[in-house]
Parts: C-alpha cells; sequence; structure tokens
C-alpha cells in the first residue's frame, strides 16, 4: 500500500468525510466551511439514517449508514472521526487499511490496548492519525504554554484544575451509549478529557496518580464526580476536581500553576478567561493578556479551525501534526491510570505497561 504520509496533497482540495453527525459534528461542519478552499467534505455517515440524510441534504454531499459503504464508494483523502469514542478504535483501523487519513475526537479511545492498536494500524498503512484537542489552540491556553516554556515559574509547585460542569439525566439518556463503560467513559473520560490533557502538555510527564470516582446522582454505568491527586516527575504535586453535578449549569473549567516565581489562573467555564497573571520577571507577552480572554457559551471553545489549519498544512507538507496518535496516548494513558487507580484504590504510577 502507497505511504500516504510521503504523499502530499497539493493541487487540489482534500476530500473528506465526517462520520457521526451528533453533538460535536456541528463544530467540525463549522471549521470545514472556514476551510472550504482547501476541503472539500464529500460525505457524512451516521447509523441514524433520518440525521445522516439530513445533513447530506444539508450540505448537497452523499449520506451513508455504514462506514464501510463509504469507504468502498468514496474516492476520500481524510475521515473525521465525531462518533462514540468506543468506536473509535475499529473505525481508525478500518479507514487505515483503506489507505485514508483518520481524524479522531476525544478521547481517542475507551481503552489503553485499543489506543495503542490505533497508532500501530495507521503506522503500518502510512497514513496519519490526527486526535483533536482543540482547546490546545485557545489564546488563553497558548499564552500559558507560552509562560511554562520560558521557564517564567520557575520552578512549579502546585497545580489546580477544576472542571465544574453538569450533565442532567436526560443528557445521558438521550442516547444509549452515553454514560456507559464500553463507548462513552465517564466525567473524567468524556467531559473533562481536554483538562486531562492539560497535566501533561503544561506540567509535564506525571510520575504516579491516585484517584476516587463516584456516580453520586446520575444513572449511569460511569463515574459523573470523580477527584485526583497527581505528582509529576518534576516534583510538582497537584489535583483535579470534575463533577457533571454543578447546580444549575455550567459553572467552571480552569487550571491554577503556582510556582517559584509566578502565579496564574486561567478559567471561566471553559478556560476562556486569564483571571490571574503575576510574575516576578515582565515579558512582552504580558500585553496579550488582556486581549486573550473571550467570552462563550460553549464549553467546546473555538478552536477547531485552527485545528482543521494544522491538518490542511500536514496534509499539504508543511507542516507536522500538533496531536497525532502517540500525542493522543499521553493523556489516554492518564485517563487509564485514573480509572486503575480508582477502581483498585491504589496509587498508579506511569508510565503504564506497552
Amino acid at each position: 500500500m502507497e505511504n500516504k504520509i510521503n504523499s502530499n496533497i497539493k493541487d487540489r482540495k482534500i476530500k473528506m468525510a465526517l462520520v457521526g453527525c451528533g453533538r460535536i459534528s456541528n463544530k467540525h461542519f463549522e471549521a470545514i466551511e472556514k476551510h472550504k478552499d482547501d476541503i472539500e467534505l464529500v460525505a457524512v455517515c451516521d447509523s441514524n439514517n433520518v440525521l445522516a440524510n439530513e445533513f447530506a441534504e444539508k450540505y448537497k454531499v452523499q449520506a451513508y449508514q455504514r462506514l464501510e459503504e463509504l469507504l468502498s464508494n468514496e474516492d476520500i483523502d481524510l475521515v473525521s472521526l465525531c462518533t462514540p469514542s468506543g468506536l473509535h478504535s475499529k473505525q481508525t483501523v478500518l479507514c487505515a487499511e483503506n489507505g485514508v487519513h483518520v481524524m479522531t475526537e476525544k478521547p481517542m479511545a475507551t481503552r489503553w490496548k485499543d489506543g495503542l492498536r490505533m497508532v500501530r494500524a495507521c503506522d503500518t498503512a502510512g497514513v496519519y492519525l490526527f486526535v483533536v484537542k482543540q482547546n490546545r489552540c485557545n489564546a488563553t491556553l497558548q499564552l500559558l504554554k507560552h509562560a511554562v516554556e520560558q521557564n517564567r515559574f520557575g520552578k512549579i509547585y502546585m497545580v489546580q484544575v477544576n472542571v465544574f460542569w453538569t450533565r442532567p439525566q436526560e443528557y445521558y439518556d438521550s442516547s444509549t451509549w452515553r454514560g456507559t463503560w464500553e463507548f462513552d467513559g465517564g466525567a473524567l473520560m468524556n467531559q473533562a478529557s481536554h483538562y486531562v490533557d492539560l497535566l501533561d502538555w503544561l506540567i509535564g510527564p506525571v510520575k504516579n496518580i491516585q484517584a476516587m470516582t463516584g456516580t453520586l446522582a446520575r444513572n449511569i454505568e460511569v463515574e459523573d464526580t470523580a477527584v485526583m491527586n497527581i505528582r509529576w516527575r518534576s516534583g510538582a504535586i497537584g489535583s483535579m476536581s470534575v463533577t457533571m453535578l454543578t447546580y444549575p449549569k455550567n459553572l467552571e473549567g480552569s487550571i491554577t500553576i503556582m510556582g517559584e516565581k509566578g502565579t496564574v489562573k486561567v478559567g471561566g467555564v471553559a478556560v476562556n478567561e486569564i483571571q490571574h497573571w503575576d510574575f516576578s520577571e515582565p515579558d512582552e507577552i504580558d500585553k496579550m493578556v488582556k486581549d486573550a480572554s473571550y467570552q462563550t457559551s460553549s464549553v467546546y471553545g473555538f478552536g477547531h479551525p485552527k485545528y482543521y489549519e494544522n491538518v490542511i498544512n500536514v496534509l499539504r507538507g508543511n507542516a507536522e501534526p500538533d496531536t497525532d496518535g502517540r500525542e493522543g496516548l499521553r493523556s489516554l494513558e492518564l485517563l487509564i491510570a485514573a480509572y486503575l487507580s480508582a477502581r483498585d484504590g491504589r496509587k498508579v504510577p506511569l508510565p503504564l505497561e506497552y
């Protein structure tokens, strides 16, 4: 099979299909529209035929109910998976075997072995695996990342991450896959996945995790509330508190970093506001802090178009992936470690067995 990683798409639009027309797909449709000069949407797929046809008619593309049929009938470069997380692994392998690049929503899988299988399948097939981490593109977090990389905090002492959101029982009841171990995962794996990603992306490699989870109010298999204690290899310690039971609406998605030379809190409902920014030494970038905050009514933020920009540049041969499959494994590893800790009542060291 041709190694498509070495075959850049230069002189035409990137042909893509979107699989899974549920809640998050709108962010992808918006991003595709913003990049319409570079991307041509040729098909949509959803097991719900009514939903598939609705979006197919809206965007004037072909509708499918089965991914296998789509791959057999369409000549495409890229598939975006907006399906339940537990399906990502099987669908990624199928796309890879058909020589198609894959972009998958978070989390990339619900099981560690499935995440590894996805990376290996794409490696073998010579296709790219992109894992969507759109929050990394937020202006607020880009400034925070820069501050960490420039060592403005000095030694980081403590980190606190809060995700205080709400998901009513109707949310879980809206689809049979929601709130299940096999297809969804709980508050940590699904809703707080992007915040778990910050633990490694911003602070660095984690040494060990100790977690507790609880299903306190929702009628679901998985947790609606969780806490984690984290120790990083750098010596920093911290914690993460997550709940989907906040009354009466989403309250906060935040990260606070405290170090020897600086303290920062990026908060708001979804890390969209720089609420505290204080360093011992000034920097030119400090002038950008006020303008980095933004208003949002969506916990998804506005990072999907920026994420798509990187994917386009990679497929054109002009960039390296910001978050590929191996980068996706880093946050999946933390999630699996947290669930193992909560299940077994023990501290779980990292890395996990490969």
